[in-house]
């Protein structure tokens, strides 16, 4: 099933940012830093002209039409990310038992959840910076898929099981997506 007879995205850099692509590797600089990523395939292809590039693909099927789309809102992300960063908020919810949140180095250490002895971890992925204030625990970074990850991790360190989740709600759940 032919879509169109060509299909393009355009995507102009903003002010400040500057793209580098070469066999495949784009490289995004911004103010905040600096981000990589491959984008390879056959039928799909990218281009640099000055600081625009340039999504292509001749007679598209709907594979090629959502690839292009795919890596059309990556790119937006890496320019977002290289200008403002991305931050998830999560809140530290208890009951009984007050919950102590630790980071060391790459990991965060969550003690004291629902009373055990032994301290639950999350792993903080690539270059992302957690901070605890209080009840609230913030990440940050530029890049959105390690700053989600770190923050599904840490969500995911504090899930109860075999408990029934109406009475027992606690531990660490994202409470905002912030740009």
């Amino acid at each position: 099933m032919v879509i169109s007879e060509n299909l393009a995205y355009r995507i102009d850099a903003p002010q400040g940012v500057t793209f580098k692509f070469e066999n495949g590797l784009l490289t995004v600089k911004g103010p905040k830093g600096e981000l990589k990523r491959f984008f390879l395939d056959d039928k799909v292809k990218m281009r640099q002209e000055g600081n625009t590039l340039f999504i292509e693909c001749e007679l598209p099927r709907k594979r090629e039409v959502a690839l292009a789309g795919t890596w059309n809102a990556h790119i937006r992300n890496m320019m977002k990310g290289v200008t403002d960063g991305y931050e998830y908020r999560l809140k530290i919810v208890y009951a009984h038992f007050p919950i102590k949140v630790n980071v060391k180095g790459k990991e965060i250490i969550i003690e004291n959840f629902l009373g055990e002895k032994r301290p639950r971890r999350a792993e903080i992925f690539g270059d992302c910076k957690v901070e605890v204030k209080n009840d609230i625990v913030i990440v940050t970074g530029i890049n959105i898929e390690e700053v989600g990850q770190t923050a599904a991790n840490i969500e995911r360190a504090t899930r109860i099981k075999d408990y029934d989740p109406r009475v027992f709600q606690d531990g660490i759940y994202i409470i905002s997506k912030g740009d």
